[in-house]
C-alpha cells in the first residue's frame, strides 16, 4: 500500500517537472520571437535610414555635377523669414542684388560677384569668392539667390561672420544700415513686448507711406496727362 502511494506521488512529481519544463520552453520560444523581432525591426529602421542618407548625398552629388536641380521653396516672402530688417532695408537690398544680377536670371554667380566685390573697391580671390558663396550657399547650386544675399546681411548684423570674411567686407561697403531693429537686445520681457509693438507700427507706417507715395505719383501722371491733353487741343484748334 505505502509502495503503491509513493509510486503515485513519484508520478504526479515527474509530471509536474515534465510541464514545467514545457512552459519554461514556450516562454523561451516567445522571448526567442520577440528578441528576433525587435532585431529585425532595428535593421529594417537601419536600412531604411542609411538608404535615406544615400539618397541625400547621390542628390547632392549630382546637384554639385549640374545633373539635378535643387529643390526650391514655393512662396520666399523676405518681409515675414527677414522680420530684423525694415522695409526699406529689403528694398535697398534687392535693388543693390538686381543692379548686379547682370545675366536677370534671379541669381548672382561667381563672376557677379566678382564684379560687385571690384565695385565695392575690396576685389577678392578666385578662391575667395568661392568661399564667399560657400558661407551662405544653402542649396549646393554654387550661386546666391536673392535669399541667401539676404543671409549675408542677417548673418553680419547677428555678429556670425568673421572679421576677415569677405561677406562682412561686402555688408560694411554696400552702404546698407544692417543694425537689427527687432527685439534683440532687449533687457527684459515688457521691454521686448515694446520694442516689438514699435516696429509692427513702424513696419505699418512705412506700408503706408509707400501707399502715399504711389498715390502722389498717381496724381502727378494724371496732371501731366491733363496738361498734355490741354496744350494737344490747343494746337489742333
Amino acid at each position: 500500500m505505502a509502495s503503491e502511494e509513493l509510486a503515485l506521488k513519484l508520478q504526479r512529481r515527474l509530471q509536474l517537472e515534465e510541464s514545467g519544463a514545457a512552459a519554461e520552453g514556450e516562454v523561451d520560444a516567445v522571448k526567442g520571437a520577440a528578441v528576433a523581432g525587435d532585431v529585425e525591426e532595428r535593421s529594417c529602421l537601419t536600412a531604411s535610414a542609411g538608404a535615406e542618407l544615400s539618397a541625400k548625398l547621390c542628390r547632392r552629388q549630382d546637384i554639385n555635377e549640374g545633373a539635378a536641380q535643387p529643390r526650391r521653396a514655393a512662396v520666399f516672402n523676405p518681409y515675414t523669414e527677414f522680420k530684423e530688417f525694415s522695409r526699406r532695408q529689403i528694398k535697398d537690398m534687392e535693388h543693390m542684388f538686381r543692379l548686379y544680377d547682370s545675366g536677370r536670371d534671379g541669381y548672382i554667380d561667381l563672376m557677379e560677384l566678382k564684379l560687385m566685390m571690384e565695385k565695392l573697391g575690396a576685389p577678392q580671390t578666385h578662391l575667395g569668392l568661392k568661399n564667399m558663396i560657400k558661407e551662405v550657399d544653402e542649396d549646393f547650386d554654387g550661386k546666391l539667390s536673392f535669399r541667401e544675399f539676404l543671409l549675408i546681411f542677417h548673418k553680419a548684423a547677428a555678429g556670425e561672420l568673421e572679421e576677415d570674411s569677405g561677406l562682412l567686407t561686402l555688408a560694411k561697403l554696400s552702404e546698407i544700415d544692417v543694425s537689427i531693429e527687432g527685439v534683440k537686445g532687449a533687457k527684459n520681457f515688457f521691454e521686448a513686448k515694446a520694442q516689438a509693438l514699435s516696429s509692427a507700427s513702424k513696419f505699418e507706417a512705412e506700408i503706408k507711406a509707400e501707399q502715399d507715395e504711389r498715390k502722389r505719383e498717381e496724381e502727378e501722371r494724371k496732371h501731366r496727362r491733363a496738361a498734355f491733353r490741354e496744350l494737344k487741343s490747343a494746337f489742333t484748334q
